[in-house]
């Protein structure tokens, strides 16, 4: 049975489509558990769960979010299953998938 998407995280100002197909999968975004469709980016469930921006500027800590939703800005960089500087509209969510927000320029883990 498939289930539509549409219902899970939608109270924001993006909406999914009631004929997404795709079943849901659990991700953490800030440890908290988001219910997102199987196959939409991380940048389209981080802006369906209404969070807000993606990562800060390095130099005056000024909020961003995605803009182009296909690489192109880099605005929507986020650290993805521990590794810093993940362009969020490229990478597709996975079942156990951690995001979390992008502070500067993002430093590898030790």
């Amino acid at each position: 049975m498939r289930i539509s998407c549409s219902k899970y995280g939608c109270d924001g100002m993006f909406k999914r489509l009631d004929e997404n197909p795709d079943e849901p999968v659990t991700i953490h975004i800030h440890g908290q558990p988001f219910a997102a469709c199987a196959g939409e980016t991380v940048a389209a469930a981080v802006l369906a769960s209404g969070i807000g921006h993606t990562r800060t500027t390095p130099v005056s800590n000024a909020p961003r979010a995605p803009f182009c939703l296909m690489g192109v800005c880099y605005e929507c960089l986020m650290v993805i299953d521990g590794q810093p500087n993940q362009r969020a509209c490229r990478v597709r969510v996975r079942e156990g998938m951690t995001i979390e927000r992008q502070p500067g320029t993002g430093t590898l883990p030790t």
